[in-house]
């Protein structure tokens, strides 16, 4: 596979710094890195972005309402991640008990940051795809 062309962020230095100041807010308010982590890896997969898999690449995600090595947060912050990514798939993507379920784990300002890098993956999803930037060569 060969890219159509390079990522857009690359193209133009105002997105890229707008992308990576979203990413970075989300860092501050506390979520554990490897949270956020695994927010990239789950919407990554759903999205079929083989750029951000080789760069946020962690085993067993795919898996994660069968394997044992979540906590009950991350469950319910991988669990927000595909219903955010695929906002398509149901008339109300994020029920209550969703919510519910992450908003005892995280406040207010975790929530944001959260929300916050689900949404930044989705970006860099979509802009990876739609230019078809190759695994192993890095962003660009």
């Amino acid at each position: 596979m060969q890219a159509r062309m390079k990522n857009p962020a690359m193209i133009l230095p105002d997105a890229m710094q707008a992308l990576l100041a979203l990413g970075a807010s989300a860092e501050k308010a506390g979520v554990p890195q490897r949270t956020l982590g695994l927010i990239h890896l789950r919407a990554s997969q759903i999205n079929g972005c083989s750029l951000c898999l080789d760069l946020h690449r962690r085993f067993a995600v795919a898996a994660w309402r069968e394997a044992p090595w979540f906590t009950d947060a991350e469950r319910a912050v991988l669990a927000l991640t595909e219903a955010l990514t695929r906002l398509s798939d149901r008339p109300d993507p994020v029920p209550d008990s969703l919510w519910d379920e992450v908003r005892k784990h995280y406040d207010e300002p975790q929530l944001a940051a959260l929300l916050i890098s689900i949404g930044a993956i989705n970006v860099w999803n979509r802009l990876n795809v739609a230019t078809r930037q190759v695994a192993g060569t890095g962003p660009g």
